[in-house]
């Protein structure tokens, strides 16, 4: 017993830190170090295939001939695929089955894959895959959003969202405006590209490393197109460089190649695009176009509005429909519509097919109504905070949204007040408004938005999640959940969560990769629910093996299992107190189940998207920021030079991670709205697909002045995890209080009386454009 007890590990650990505490990301240290292993990172196993892709350079074509026998004898290649080599079905796609994963016969967006290439080298691959030689015939290609209106493409019919009789009640409204706009589209652009890695197993099986937000439906795509049964393919992630939405379905594409490849060779295979095959061949953002016909009094309170969006949803399905429904449930933001109509229109464009991205079509809706609110400002004459405030939800028949969920949990009023008068947003605007008269070139701008975001899939039965747990006889913890982990803290909030009910330190808990043959049938890390859903699982599955544990302890000790305590300190059973390891090894010796799986679904949701009628949202994540910013009516040049941000997280799992959240979502929303811009030609090639043309925002735009708070007074009303509120996506949306300064300080052109006509992104040409806009009406008002 004393040698085997002297060669018995150590666990250290430190004071008890369950949830609530302020703790560092479990890899923030091997990040930091560079130390943290990707899929690239990964030692290559012996006989690695490289994959390249062939990509259409067309738009939109018939193949009349492919041509790839130059491709199959170049140097170091092994292996070529085309739509004929596959045994399953020529599909990676998540819902509607319209995503090849080669081309068959036609082409429908640049970049789209013809063929794979399998060499000994990426060099090899590359090099081989140019060798290929295509016939195409055009055919007529739709490249925006103007020519799909016009050649009547769409993915799915026009949706219509509505409450009372919009279009009756904005003829007899007292005051009545109408407009238009575009919001731009966004690409990822995560540190970390597309990868996979597979390597075949016994009996024709494969394991695949992805970098993929859901590794159950890769494990189901790469099955399709192999023809096998889910079983047959493990899909593992450790962790993703970034997200985004980009690697909820996208991912599958590569994988299935990668898989593929190795089953058909029997040697491991990595596809691994650079940086412009990612960008060219992956779907962004959507861009909209959405157009307003609002009425209202005298006061500014919104009468009726109608609501029509367009986007350009690209050559196929993909998460476009569930896309566009999320932008329509945003379209009310924190405001009460009394009669609403809301168009949706889903253009199918010959270009790469738009995806998920953080907001999941939520930005875009919510970007239009707070143009509205800054519109009906306008026209009026008076503070579009006023406007903003006198149409806020409130309480009994003003509380139901345009889809007929009640606003239960409404704090918007409240964040508005604490930030507006924390940050002396009143004082503030009359000082920008008299250093604009003062100042010919340079102008101010402030805005003060707030955000409203519901928490959900809206695709109900996505709302699940599973969690495993085995705790060893050593008191180590080994936890696996569905989530993944794309450097949002989802893994360190989970383990928090298992830490705070066996109560004991981290350092007793390992989590490790999410793969598919430890907890099966999980839904995609998205929808802002990672720690809602995995928690809650993680939570039942120790709250499980702690039932064991209680029973146990209480017919061993003979005391009733109210006496039985998890406490820091130990295993508190009866008047004594055991060590947590000793504990769990005198469990073990007396054959107790130290091992449970742990599920859970979101209660209350229900949607009929037949009539758009529901509750899509368990609760709602609420936040607000107040932008200012400093524009050059002479060259469009902006900078942010102040963001004073309050957002409520309910009961935080952890507040330093979820203000890094907070910020990196604040800054990716900054750069949708001012910097970045996706760039097609007429033939549809896509010109920004490299950091020379498209510019995400840098160290340097952030603004000098950030303040980032909780809220400290929140806390979910819903029983989620700990009472806490999620915090992915949400923070995004708060950027627009910089796109609305930015209009602001435009307006200062013609001394407010006319809104600008500014598109989003604003770039610097679409600033001075606007200014320009303004000064030639001003001086023909």
């Amino acid at each position: 017993m004393a040698d085997s007890a002297a060669t018995t590990p150590v666990i250290e650990t430190a004071p008890f830190q369950g949830v609530h505490a302020a703790l560092p990301h479990d890899s923030a240290a091997r990040h930091v170090a560079g130390s943290a292993v990707y899929i690239d990172d990964l030692p290559e196993p012996a006989g690695l295939l490289h994959v390249a892709f062939g990509m259409s350079a067309k738009a939109h074509a018939k193949i009349v001939r492919m041509d790839l026998s130059a491709v199959r004898t170049a140097p170091g290649v092994v292996l070529v695929l085309s739509a004929e080599d596959i045994p399953g079905e020529n599909d990676v796609s998540p819902v509607i089955h319209d995503d090849r994963l080669f081309a068959a016969g036609e082409v429908y967006c640049v970049g789209q894959s013809l063929f794979a290439v399998a060499a000994t080298s990426i060099a090899a691959a590359r090099a081989a895959a140019v060798k290929a030689v295509v016939e195409y015939e055009d055919l007529p290609a739709a490249i925006d959003i103007a020519a799909a209106r016009a050649m009547d493409l769409t993915i799915e019919a026009s949706q219509r969202m509505a409450r009372g009789d919009a279009r009756a009640v904005l003829a007899v409204s007292p005051r009545r405006v109408q407009g238009k706009f575009a919001i731009g589209g966004q690409d990822h652009f995560y540190l970390e590209g597309q990868v996979a890695l597979a390597t075949p197993r016994e009996d024709g099986d494969v394991h695949v490393w992805s970098s993929t937000q859901h590794p159950t439906e890769v494990q189901h795509l790469i099955a399709r197109v192999l023809g096998k049964p889910d079983h047959c393919v493990t899909v593992e992630v450790r962790r993703m460089g970034g997200g985004f939405g980009g690697k909820e379905t996208q991912a599958s594409l590569f994988a299935a190649a990668a898989a593929l490849v190795a089953v058909k060779t029997g040697r491991p295979a990595k596809a691994r695009p650079d940086r412009d095959e990612d960008m060219v061949m992956t779907g962004k953002r959507h861009d909209f176009e959405a157009a307003y016909d609002v009425g209202f009094d005298d006061d500014g309170r919104l009468t009726a509005l109608s609501l029509e969006l367009a986007s350009r949803c690209g050559a196929t399905t993909d998460l476009s429909m569930a896309i566009n429904d999320r932008a329509m449930f945003h379209a009310d933001n924190t405001y009460f519509l009394p009669a609403v109509e809301i168009l949706s229109h889903r253009f199918r464009t010959h270009t790469v097919s738009n995806t998920a991205f953080r907001g999941f079509g939520g930005p875009q809706g919510m970007l239009a109504i707070e143009r509205v609110m800054d519109a009906v400002a306008a026209e009026l004459g008076i503070d579009p905070l006023e406007v903003r405030r006198r149409n806020l939800y409130g309480g009994e028949g003003r509380n139901l949204t345009p889809y007929g969920q009640v606003v239960e949990d409404n704090v918007a009023p409240q964040l508005i007040d604490e930030l507006s008068g924390s940050c002396a947003y009143d004082a503030r605007r009359r000082e920008i408004e008299a250093f604009n008269k003062a100042s010919p070139v340079l102008k101010k701008g402030i805005a003060l938005t707030p955000v409203k975001f519901g928490i959900s899939f809206t695709t109900t039965f996505l709302n699940q999640a599973g969690a495993l747990i085995h705790l060893y006889a050593d008191g180590s913890i080994m936890l696996n959940h569905g989530g993944t982990e794309m450097g949002q803290g989802l893994h360190v909030k989970v383990a928090q969560v298992v830490a705070q009910a066996f109560q004991v330190d981290l350092a007793r808990i390992k989590v490790t990769s999410t793969v598919t043959d430890k907890v099966p049938n999980t839904s995609a890390t998205a929808a802002s629910s990672g720690a809602d859903l995995n928690g809650m699982a993680a939570l039942n599955a120790a709250e499980t093996i702690k039932a064991r544990l209680v029973e146990f302890a209480a017919a061993k000790w003979a005391v009733e299992p109210n006496e039985v305590a998890f406490t820091p300190a130990g295993v508190r059973v009866g008047a004594e107190t055991f060590e947590f390891g000793g504990f769990i090894r005198q469990a073990y010796l007396a054959r107790i189940s130290l091992s449970a799986t742990g599920f859970y679904a979101t209660p209350k949701i229900h949607y009929d998207r037949a009539t758009h009628t529901g509750r899509p949202f368990y609760y709602f994540a609420y936040g607000a920021a107040c932008s200012e910013v400093l524009i050059d009516t002479l060259t469009g040049e902006m900078k942010v030079t102040r963001t004073d941000i309050l957002h409520d997280v309910g009961k935080s799992l952890n507040p330093a991670i979820d203000l890094g959240q907070i910020e990196g979502g604040f800054v990716q929303g900054m750069g949708w709205l001012t910097t970045e811009e996706l760039v097609y030609d007429a033939q549809g090639r896509l010109r920004t697909h490299a950091p020379s043309t498209y510019k995400i925002p840098t160290c340097g735009d952030r603004p000098a002045h950030l303040d980032v708070r909780l809220w400290k007074a929140g806390r979910n009303v819903e029983a989620t995890v700990h009472r806490s509120k999620a915090v992915g996506e949400p923070p995004l949306m708060l950027a627009i209080s910089v796109y609305n300064a930015i209009n602001h300080a435009v307006a200062s052109v013609g001394d407010y009386k006319i809104l600008p006509q500014l598109d989003a992104p604003a770039t610097p040409e679409a600033i001075l454009m606007a200014c320009e806009d303004v000064r030639a009406r001003t001086r023909h008002a």
